[in-house]
């Protein structure tokens, strides 16, 4: 099918381009995304209104798509803050002590604990059950927070997803538009999603297992102290000592009287800020030096993880029984916040029985603020690559609602592709890019369409089976927009509980995601 190539859509190439260079300098992206967003709208519709009228709304589009997002990581931290100010937090991780004592042993429960829930419910709400549970344990054994956001991201929204085994609707789209069975792509997709995880989980280890410190309870009092976090002066030298020691993006290297301190956007910062009310996860002054309240932490330390772990008990009874009905991925990430909610109610009722109204409040509001603070950046640089997506691009643009709007990242990959040698190399490998591409936008699936037909449509003419072409497009597809490679994916929700710079994270992921997805194409040209 011949696609119609104008001005708009050379525009929107040359934003991308300049965005990844951008990002291969390691600086901001948000200007070049917000101008690429502004004349491509511009040139598209020859309205400079619109073009301005774009960088709004595009920001506007991505913050309704990510919304749910944010508000998963403020409930939940609003919960850890309450549970944080009686004490019950430390209680909580006690059991896990016993299996997760090392940098390496938190490494392989924190991967294995996270695929599992991703592959069965999806990485949805993996996230903030592994995030309100395994992470404080995985952060007090000594794993650096850069470690921890690398093994959920490539363990959850990567080599679950990507495979997507049991929910199967990845291997739905892409054997449909292939028109091969989906038990075809499934089963090849799972053998791919393990081979690319494997792959980047070994490279992660050895590439970070030099960040990782001595357990200590110092580490996880100064990953939980939100003042240092955001480069507030310390409390004193040995929380500033051990905030140096976490490497989230290469400051430990080099250790001075005051280490920088990462923001939302991936640089550092070394001047203190004022302390306002983002001060999120750190017990008010007011509770400074007061003693614990002992039964309601053990109580809370025990009641959390009974109902994070009765809540995945009832989604096995939905998916494998008739007993209780299934839920979707949607509604399960739904109930995670509403339990994170209904447990702040009781924490907070519990920690002050007189004013818990108002103090309720104040964690919902300091969790809204986290998430904002932390993850916000992100959306401009979404809402650039959302008007390349027609499912978007129509609301961003200002064109009437029923009208479609223009499909222009799509439309330049289908321009592609007669470049493409028939050759089974050649051809693997360029249905992989198709796929990296596609994934720009940041769902990871809507380019599985694309992916399959180009499959269906060369399998034949190479000699190779299309379902092994299509289980290699939903790798690219998936590894990058689902939330390992891309900033502005499920990634910020990953990095929002880790706690460290998304853009650091999505820095730090791509070698080992992309040595894997070259080693999975070829196993699949050679075996498949």
């Amino acid at each position: 099918m011949d696609t119609h190539i104008t001005v708009a859509h050379w525009i929107y190439l040359a934003g991308i381009v300049v965005i990844l260079i951008t990002m291969a300098v390691r600086k901001n992206i948000v200007v070049p995304a917000v101008t690429g967003t502004m004349l491509t709208a511009w040139a598209f519709s020859g309205s400079i209104v619109t073009g301005l009228s774009s960088i709004f709304n595009a920001s506007l589009v991505a913050a309704k798509e990510l919304f749910n997002i944010f508000l998963i990581i403020a409930l939940v931290t609003a919960m850890l803050g309450a549970l944080r100010q009686m004490g019950a937090d430390k209680l909580m991780v006690t059991p896990f002590r016993r299996v997760m004592r090392t940098g390496t042993s938190s490494f392989i429960v924190l991967a294995v604990v996270t695929y599992v829930i991703s592959l069965f419910f999806w990485p949805t709400p993996a996230v903030p059950l592994v995030g309100a549970v395994l992470i404080p344990v995985a952060i007090r054994a000594g794993l650096s927070p850069l470690s921890v956001g690398m093994v959920i991201a490539i363990a959850g929204q990567g080599m679950a997803l990507s495979a997507d085994y049991i929910i199967k609707v990845a291997p739905g789209i892409s054997a449909k538009a292939a028109g091969v069975d989906p038990d075809a792509v499934a089963d090849k997709a799972l053998v791919l999603s393990l081979i690319v995880g494997v792959t980047a989980l070994i490279i992660t280890f050895v590439m970070q297992r030099r960040t990782w410190r001595t357990p200590s309870a110092d580490l996880l009092v100064a990953w939980e102290n939100e003042a240092d976090r955001l480069g507030i002066e310390p409390i004193d030298e040995s929380a500033r000592r051990t905030d140096g020691d976490q490497d989230t993006g290469g400051a430990a290297d080099a250790p001075t009287p005051r280490p920088p301190v990462p923001v939302a956007d991936g640089s550092t910062a070394t001047e203190p800020v004022t302390r306002t009310a983002t001060a999120v996860l750190s017990a008010p002054d007011v509770d400074q030096g007061l003693p614990p309240k002992v039964l309601p932490s053990k109580i809370f330390a025990i009641l959390v993880p009974l109902v994070y772990l009765g809540f995945i008990v009832y989604l096995l009874l939905g998916k494998f029984t008739t007993a209780v009905p299934p839920l979707k991925g949607g509604d399960a990430a739904a109930i995670v916040g509403g339990l994170a909610a209904i447990i702040l109610f009781a924490a907070s009722a519990t920690n002050d029985k007189r004013n818990f109204l108002e103090t309720s409040s104040r964690h919902v509001v300091d969790g809204l603020v986290f998430a904002f603070k932390a993850m916000g950046i992100v959306l401009p640089i979404a809402g650039f690559f959302f008007i390349g997506n027609g499912d978007f691009s129509g609301a961003i643009l200002g064109m009437p609602e029923g009208v479609p709007g223009p499909a222009i990242l799509f439309d330049l990959i289908n321009a592609a592709q007669s470049h493409l040698s028939p050759n089974p190399f050649v051809t693997s490998f360029g249905i992989l890019l198709v796929g990296l591409i596609a994934g720009l936008e940041g769902s990871g699936f809507s380019g599985l369409p694309l992916t399959g037909s180009l499959a269906g449509a060369l399998g034949p003419a190479v000699g190779m089976d299309p379902s092994t072409l299509a289980a290699i497009g939903q790798m690219g597809n998936i590894w990058s927009g689902g939330g390992t490679l891309v900033a502005w994916s499920s990634l910020i929700a990953v990095a929002g509980f880790a706690r460290v710079p998304v853009l650091t994270l999505a820095r730090k992921c791509f070698l080992p995601v992309m040595a894997g997805l070259v080693l999975c194409t070829l196993f699949a040209i050679l075996v498949f």
